[in-house]
């Protein structure tokens, strides 16, 4: 009698532990992510020199991303203007859901400069991304986001 009791806690205490530690190994996960994941907030109008490195998120295609976090509303005209004489740059503009709203590779110059128009048709916030063209790399930017406003 007195082993099977002794077995029988025995086994609580082994399950207890374990529970725990996959609590907080899940816990500990989730907020890595988020540490791993923040875009940089973005004022609505503003043009900012930044650098694309290696430590920027990999796109799977050689290359890499860095996203920008804008509010906008409903009915705003954007221009996203795009420049690097380092790399050939993309710009991507992201819904609240994810889903692309608009983008562009090369600029209306024939440069490998981008340039983006858009409208926007929903409130709420939206990312930026700015990327290198398959694996032509990284190096310095410059970014220009700017509300267009209708003309009187």
């Amino acid at each position: 009698m007195i082993s099977k009791a002794f077995g029988a806690s025995l086994r609580q205490v082994i399950i207890v532990p374990a529970t725990l530690l996959a609590i907080g190994i899940s816990t500990t996960a989730a907020f890595a992510q988020n540490k791993l994941y923040t875009p940089i907030p973005l004022p609505n109008t503003a043009e900012i020199s930044d650098t694309l490195s290696d430590k920027d998120i990999p796109t799977g295609q050689g290359g890499f991303a860095r996203d920008y976090l804008v509010r906008l509303t409903k009915g705003d005209n954007l221009a996203v203007d795009l420049s690097s004489d380092s790399f050939d740059g993309i710009i991507t503009l992201l819904a609240p859901d994810g889903s692309t709203v608009a983008e562009n590779d090369d600029g209306p110059d024939g440069s490998s400069n981008s340039l983006l128009f858009t409208r926007v048709t929903e409130t709420g916030n939206y990312i930026i991304r700015v990327r290198s063209f398959g694996e032509t790399g990284v190096g310095a930017y410059k970014l220009k986001v700017t509300k267009l406003q209708p003309v009187k």
